[in-house]
C-alpha cells in the first residue's frame, strides 16, 4: 500500500452568507506519497473550495467548521495544519505543499519579468541564497518545464498561454515541494498544448517524486493521468476509486452519468457508446 502523504478528515466548509452555504460536507481523503489523486465534478460542487481549505487559502465569507487535515512529512514527523499559526502556514505553502492557480495570466504579475517572479520565492521561503545562486536556480526551473533560461528576462504578455502555464509548474516545482495542487492547469489551452503540459506533470512526477491533486470537470483528462479519482457532488465524495475502477466499473448513479456526459469519437449518433 503506498505511504500516506496528507490525511484529510471530516473536513467541512461553509459560505456564512444568508441563507449559509455547506460547500464541503465531511470529507475525508488521503493522499498517497508519489500518486496523482483527480477530483472530478462539476463546476460549484466544491472542488476548488476544498482545495483551498485543506491549504487554509479561503477568504471570507468562507469558514471551515470542522476537520482536520494531517501532513505526515518525509522526514516522519506529522504536521497538524490546523494548529499552524499564519506565518507557520505561510511558509508551509510552498516549501511542502505548492499550488498552481487557475489562469496563470491572472496569477503572474504583468509588469515584472518572469524570472523576477520566480526569484521571489527563493528570496521569501530560501533568504540564505545569494542573488546569483537565486538566478542559477530560476534558470534551471525554467529549462526544467522547457520554457528556457532566456525567457528569464521575458513578461507575462511576450508568452504563449502554455508557456504561462509551465512558468506557474515551475514556480510550484521552485522549493522542490511534496505534494503538488493544480487547480484546472489546462483550461484554456487548446488540446495539442493539454497534452504537453499533462506529460511533463506526469514526467516531472516521476522525476521529483511529489504527489498531484488534480482539480477538473473533465473526467476522460483524469482518466488518463490519474492513480485514483475522487467524484465529488454537492459539496461531497460520492465516489473515490482507481481510474480503471471508475472507468470500467463506477458505482455510483452520478459517476455514471458524468462518464456519459461525454461525447464520444465513435458509435452511432445520438447514442452514447462505453
Amino acid at each position: 500500500m503506498t505511504e500516506t502523504l496528507l490525511s484529510v478528515r471530516d473536513f467541512s466548509v461553509v459560505y456564512d452568507v444568508d441563507p449559509p452555504v455547506q460547500a464541503v460536507k465531511n470529507v475525508n481523503l488521503e493522499i498517497g506519497r508519489g500518486e496523482i489523486v483527480g477530483l472530478a465534478g462539476e463546476s460549484g460542487c466544491g472542488k476548488t473550495t476544498l482545495a483551498y481549505g485543506v491549504q487554509r487559502l479561503l477568504r471570507p465569507p468562507a469558514v471551515i467548521t470542522s476537520g482536520n487535515v494531517t501532513f505526515h512529512d518525509k522526514d516522519g514527523t506529522d504536521v497538524d495544519l490546523n494548529t499552524l499559526d499564519v506565518e507557520r502556514m505561510r511558509r508551509f505553502r510552498w516549501d511542502k505543499i505548492s499550488m498552481v492557480f487557475q489562469g496563470a495570466m491572472n496569477a503572474l504579475n504583468p509588469v515584472a519579468t518572469i524570472g523576477s517572479q520566480l526569484e521571489d520565492v527563493f528570496e521569501v521561503h530560501r533568504p540564505d541564497l545569494s542573488r546569483a545562486e537565486r538566478r542559477r536556480a530560476t534558470v534551471e526551473l525554467l529549462e526544467i518545464v522547457k520554457v528556457g533560461g532566456q525567457r528569464r528576462r521575458s513578461y507575462p504578455h511576450e508568452l504563449s498561454g502554455g508557456m504561462r502555464q509551465r512558468v506557474m509548474i515551475a514556480m510550484a516545482l521552485a522549493l522542490r515541494p511534496q505534494l503538488m495542487v493544480m487547480d484546472e492547469p489546462t483550461t484554456a489551452l487548446d488540446v495539442l498544448v493539454q497534452r504537453e503540459i499533462l506529460r511533463q506533470i506526469s514526467q516531472l512526477r516521476h522525476e521529483f517524486g511529489f504527489s498531484v491533486v488534480f482539480i477538473t470537470h473533465d473526467l476522460p483528462l483524469l482518466l488518463e493521468i490519474s492513480d485514483r479519482i475522487a467524484i465529488m457532488r454537492e459539496g461531497e465524495i460520492v465516489e473515490l476509486a482507481t481510474a480503471e475502477q471508475i472507468w470500467n466499473r463506477p458505482q455510483h448513479e452520478y459517476t455514471q452519468r458524468l462518464l456519459a456526459s461525454f461525447p464520444r469519437l465513435t458509435g452511432q449518433k445520438g447514442v452514447v457508446a462505453r
